[in-house]
């Protein structure tokens, strides 16, 4: 199971109402939530799986690790990618990733997953798909969806640690102040006279949404209902092995289309990749 599967399944299945799709299914009300169950339906082809036991059965198939929202990534599939969901309320919106820093590849010798992740499978590295989502907040309907690979989305991880390292290593060498050992960018202790305060100093990462950052190559149809992009770079197409699976969507709105991206970590580089689209 890959996201030629999710493609496929999303074009066959016109689902976009959030909150009439989640409520049928007795899930969580929360729009963030909603999108999540909805990405795990593309990736299993449940939607028509009524009843919650079977469909829980299949999702445990082919997904080996369901997170929550303290430790990325939201989800693994079983010897394949990890996904990461992100839900904004506006075409223009960036993306909150609070304490985590872009993932370019998922590590399990990673200090921001947890043991469960790392122990869900056997596994080193695996590439991570973003998966964003445009939710009309009045009404719940996913208005847009993407999904673009870290590979092709952000720089690698040296950019970021780099980065982190040098502020918490600023931090901590100002003069007169107590810290102690934190995975946060710092951590001062006894603030106040009484030493009873203190201070945590951590990271808000964002990143701006993968219409904007890949705005040379897509444009959405603003008369469409719903738009859809997929982004994936040639070398990870290539090892998919059903890529004739998308040969059999029959829907002059679906195309695929060979394009030129630029390379994260050096925009003077261009790579070859693919660019899906469909609108309805």
């Amino acid at each position: 199971m890959n996201i030629i599967n999710a493609i496929y399944n999303l074009v066959n299945n016109p689902i976009n109402h959030l909150t009439e799709y989640n409520q049928g299914r007795n899930r969580a009300n929360n729009a963030g939530d909603a999108l999540e169950e909805y990405v795990k339906d593309l990736f299993c082809n449940t939607f028509d799986e009524s009843d919650v036991s079977k469909r829980l059965e299949k999702i445990g198939k082919y997904f080996s690790y369901l997170g929550n929202n303290s430790n990325p990534p939201d989800a693994m599939l079983r010897n394949g990618d990890a996904i990461e969901v992100k839900k904004i309320e506006t075409s223009t919106s960036t993306l909150a990733l609070n304490s985590s820093y872009p993932k370019h590849k998922l590590y399990s010798s990673s200090t921001m997953i947890s043991k469960a992740c790392r122990d869900a499978e056997k596994w080193n590295v695996k590439d991570m798909i973003y998966v964003v989502g445009v939710i009309d907040k009045k009404t719940n309907d996913i208005k847009d969806l993407c999904m673009v690979y870290g590979l092709d989305y952000c720089a690698s991880e040296e950019c970021y640690t780099r980065i982190k390292g040098t502020i918490k290593n600023g931090v901590e060498t100002i003069q007169g102040v107590e810290f102690s050992e934190t995975k946060e960018l710092g951590r001062v202790n006894k603030v106040d006279p009484l030493g009873i305060t203190y201070l945590r100093v951590r990271g808000m990462w964002g990143i701006e949404n993968p219409w904007n950052v890949f705005n040379y190559v897509y444009e959405r149809n603003k008369n469409a209902n719903f738009n859809f992009m997929c982004i994936i770079n040639e070398d990870k197409w290539n090892t998919f092995d059903n890529k004739n699976l998308l040969k059999n969507i029959n829907d002059e709105k679906f195309m695929i289309k060979d394009i030129k991206i630029k390379n994260p970590d050096n925009p003077a580089q261009l790579r070859k990749a693919k660019l899906i689209t469909y609108d309805k």
